[in-house]
């Protein structure tokens, strides 16, 4: 923390007497600065010091000052017992500023020592030697309360319930908006310590506010006050201040305490109360302090006259390594943040953090008196919990901290000391020029090797074990930053005139230059990604092509993947850049491989995809499966495996692969020609068949009688048939020698005109299309076709077959004439016929005749039975007279 005097005044009156500043404050905006400086009230200007407005109207010294939250008023209390309400007019003068004027007065019994406005609303307490009153816009007299001693001091809870008062026999009174006391408490010193400050912080903790009370046994103390059950504890440790404090307030947002007193400075605390810087030496008492509210700016007055104004510049003090952030918080803690998984872990030192450094599971953090070095309980990469390894109880003084696994390094100017984790100095280098840059860039434990740019421009390497720094290179400026590549094969720099400088380690050539930068880092995933920032803006360059930039303030301090670590306004922020524009440099120059790298660091979906197109038309089947395994694009991995198991059997065409890339993305007709030029034309036609798009196919299915062109017309049939246009899918079949399919959708659908003039264009030799045809014929009862069809096959039984099923049987007894072995299979049907229309005796002798003796005597024997029964003897006698014949001619033939 350095301190910054911004203005100093001096106050006298008229005869060049100093008068003493016992109060100020500031406006709840911090544009001005009120004074208690001998008997008037003085305004300034904060920002200037410049004198606004001299108030008058107080005839004894001013001791005490405060603001109203609303910024209209403000209140003065002075040794002649009075209080005086001042407001600024509604009108402005001509310098711009508004008149002040008092617009109310009350008295105390005795001289006003201190008031304080109400957080939350217009309610004043004032407190003098033996009460303390309230006052508020509503009401037209102040309520008084009397008080066992002298009131110090006065401050309010954060809600405006309860009042603090600091009395002068050493106790702490709690008092309610009515005066009542709730609690009390009791300083150990008693009346010999009076309690001189008290404030509560303005940060309140869940359930309480915490009380600072300060007193002149020299000590600090915190309380914790409910405002519920008005239950007072005292928490933290009780700090010794080895001073008479006369002033003490806490900062806006309740992380630092600002005190001063007799010890003649004005000091900084932490919230705790442990002391971290003197903000000002002055040259007597310093009675009063206050904290702007809009800025890190502090204002004291003392005893002589003086008040004197300091910005107080808070510097960065913190430590990178990969996705490992530190930094010192509230100047006494380290906050150690994961930057990938946003995870933080708070570590409190309780002393001034003034250096910290980071290395793989190593912290350091140098305090004013000692150095703490933690390690990672475990060597998990995203694991957060620290534990002390060792403490170095040495006062170091150095201007940059490094810390290896087993050593510090401290640098001072020229000369770099390494140290044990015992203290014990083990090594020193002194270079030839001051010290600039450092950073550890890896290597084994008790090995590792620092990179180290000095402002004569040259660059070291240093290895903890050896006493002889390697020189890189040197370039021709003062070196502000550098880094070295993830393989150590390139160095880059950025010199004292804002230029990155990128040389080659092994040739010390350069390999080129980019204006404007201030910082820089090399990816640590990415040999060829440098990402550097400047002028507000962030650029990010892959290997010599144009960098790709945008918007970003702040200096870049780490590139991780696609994480970029800038660090602006004091906090380190995390921004996700997209690889994008560097790996479409990649994929212009085709180095296909390296976009890949590239766009593993992080892209989107699309852009996967498009690494994937261009990979797979330039046949780099590797990268374009990787990628397309990304988006999990599982038609493009079927097609990739295809090629690759292809390729290995050593079917590699490059055209008919283009081709099946063409035809993967609709692109049929260039798909075509590559097939073609591969000579693979059976290809294209496969691709338009099974697409049907069968006019296309034609033109690569080859002459008439080619196979390919039967196979075109084999699947055209089948996408007829698929459609339900089957009279077309039926004469596509004949055309394309697939009879048998023709004649099944022809029979299925009863087209006899097809069938019969198909079986009739049938080769005799084609038996088994002839006889599905003649089935289909006789199933629908075209028996003289279905004839036809058997009798060009020879099939006469089947011929035959026909003729009986159609009772055509004058054609079936010519054919049993020339055939008597088919005799049985014309009679016995022709009896059966006979029998069915009371031809009975027709149908005996056609059983007769074929043979079946048996069907013919039961014929006759059951039309004796009926006829007996029915007393037609002569019938009877006459069936008997046939039966007889019969009889005889079997035995004749026997």
């Amino acid at each position: 923390m350095r301190t910054v005097t911004t203005w100093v005044d001096k106050v006298h009156d008229k005869d060049k007497n100093e008068q003493p500043i016992h109060d100020m404050c500031f406006h709840p905006d911090g544009s001005m600065l009120v004074v208690a400086a001998g008997n008037r009230v003085l305004v300034y200007d904060a920002v200037d010091g410049s004198l606004i407005q001299p108030l008058k109207g107080h005839t004894g010294n001013v001791y005490c000052v405060a603001y109203s939250r609303d910024g209209k008023r403000f209140a003065s209390g002075s040794q002649d017992k009075s209080v005086i309400i001042w407001a600024t007019k509604g009108t402005k003068v001509e310098n711009g500023v508004c008149q002040i004027e008092g617009i109310l007065r009350y008295t105390h019994k005795d001289p006003v020592q201190c008031i304080a406005y109400n957080p939350l609303s217009l309610m004043l307490v004032s407190c003098s030697l033996s009460d303390f009153g309230l006052w508020s816009p509503e009401q037209k007299n102040v309520t008084k309360y009397s008080v066992p001693s002298r009131v110090n001091g006065c401050t309010w809870t954060t809600d405006g319930l309860l009042i603090a008062l600091g009395l002068m026999n050493g106790t702490v009174s709690i008092r309610n908006k009515q005066g009542e006391e709730k609690a009390r408490i009791e300083r150990p010193g008693g009346s010999s310590s009076p309690v001189w400050c008290v404030h509560f912080s303005p940060v309140r903790e869940e359930a309480y506010d915490v009380l600072a009370v300060a007193d002149w046994g020299q000590t600090l103390s915190f309380y914790s006050v409910y405002t519920k059950d008005f239950k007072v504890t005292e928490i933290g440790k009780e700090r010794q201040l080895r001073f008479d404090p006369c002033t003490m307030q806490f900062f806006p947002l309740g992380q630092y305490i600002l005190m001063g007193g007799s010890n003649r400075e004005c000091v900084l605390y932490t919230k705790e109360g442990i002391r971290l810087e003197m903000i000002g030496a002055q040259e007597s008492w310093v009675w009063c302090a206050a904290p702007r509210p809009d800025s890190n700016y502090v204002a004291c007055g003392c005893n002589d006259g003086t008040i004197a104004y300091y910005q107080l510049v808070f510097s960065t003090v913190h430590g990178l390594h990969r996705e490992r952030y530190a930094f010192r918080e509230n100047m006494t803690d380290v906050i150690i943040e994961h930057l990938i998984t946003e995870q933080k872990v708070r570590i409190k030192c309780r002393d001034m953090v003034k250096k910290i450094a980071l290395y793989k599971t190593r912290l350091a953090v140098q305090l004013p008196e000692r150095v703490i070095i933690y390690e990672l309980y475990t060597g998990d990469s995203t694991d957060m919990h620290y534990r002390v390894k060792e403490k170095l109880n040495q006062k170091l003084e150095c201007s940059l901290l490094v810390i290896c696994a087993n050593h510090l390094v401290l640098c001072q100017d020229k000369r770099l000391q390494c140290l044990n984790l015992s203290g014990e100095r083990e090594r020193e280098w002194v270079m030839d020029s001051m010290i600039r840059y450092i950073k550890v860039i890896g290597g084994p434990a008790d090995r590792e090797c620092l990179l180290v740019g000095l402002k004569n421009g040259h660059v070291f390497k240093i290895f903890i074990d050896n006493a002889f720094p390697v020189s890189l290179l040197k370039v021709p400026t003062a070196i502000r930053c550098l880094d070295l590549s993830a393989y150590k094969e390139k160095l880059a720099v950025v010199d004292d005139s804002g230029t990155v400088l990128v040389y080659n380690v092994e040739t010390k050539e350069l390999m080129f230059q980019e204006p404007n930068a201030t910082s820089l880092s090399f990816n640590t995933m990415c040999e060829d990604m440098l990402c550097y920032s400047g002028s507000g803006v962030l650029f990010i360059k892959a290997a010599n092509y144009v960098p790709y930039q945008q918007k970003l303030p702040g200096f870049v301090v780490g590139f991780t993947g696609s994480k970029v670590f800038v660090l602006w306004n004091y906090s380190m922020r995390s921004i996700d850049v997209l690889q994008s524009a560097p790996m479409y440099q990649y994929i212009e120059k085709k180095m296909f491989g390296q976009a890949y790298s590239v766009a593993c660091l992080g892209v989107s979906e699309s852009d996967w995809e498009t690494l994937g197109t261009e990979a797979l038309n330039n046949l780099d089947l590797e990268v374009a499966k990787k990628s397309y395994m990304r988006i999990k694009d599982m038609s493009w991995l079927y097609l990739l495996d295809s090629m690759e198991e292809r390729k290995k059997k050593g079917e590699f065409n490059e055209q008919v692969f283009l081709g099946d890339i063409l035809s993967y993305r609709g692109e049929f007709r260039e798909a075509a020609e590559c097939y073609q030029k591969g000579g693979k034309p059976s290809h294209a036609l496969q691709m338009y068949t099974d697409l049907r798009m069968f006019d296309l196919a034609q033109e690569f299915a080859g002459d008439e009688d080619s196979s390919d062109r039967k196979t075109l017309l084999k699947k055209r049939a089948e996408w007829a048939k698929n459609i339900n246009e089957l009279r077309s899918a039926a004469e596509m079949y004949v055309n394309a020698g697939e009879t048998m399919k023709a004649i099944e959708i022809m029979g299925e659908n009863g087209w006899i005109d097809m069938l019969i003039e198909t079986g009739r264009k049938l080769d005799k030799g084609e038996v088994q299309a002839i006889g599905l045809v003649a089935q289909h014929l006789r199933r629908l009862k075209q028996y003289a076709l279905a004839a036809e069809m058997y009798k060009k096959m020879d099939d006469t039984e089947s011929m035959i077959t026909c003729y009986v099923e159609a009772e055509a049987w004058e054609e079936a007894f010519a054919l049993g004439e020339n055939h008597p072995e088919f005799r049985q299979i014309i009679y016995v049907p022709y009896a059966k016929w006979l029998a069915e229309h009371d031809k009975f005796l027709e149908a005996q002798k056609a059983f007769h005749k074929a043979g079946r003796l048996d069907l013919a005597f039961l014929i006759l024997d059951q039309l004796t039975v009926n006829a007996v029964e029915e007393s037609r003897f002569d019938d009877a006698a006459f069936y008997h007279w046939v039966l007889s014949l019969q009889c005889l001619e079997v035995a004749k033939e026997e």
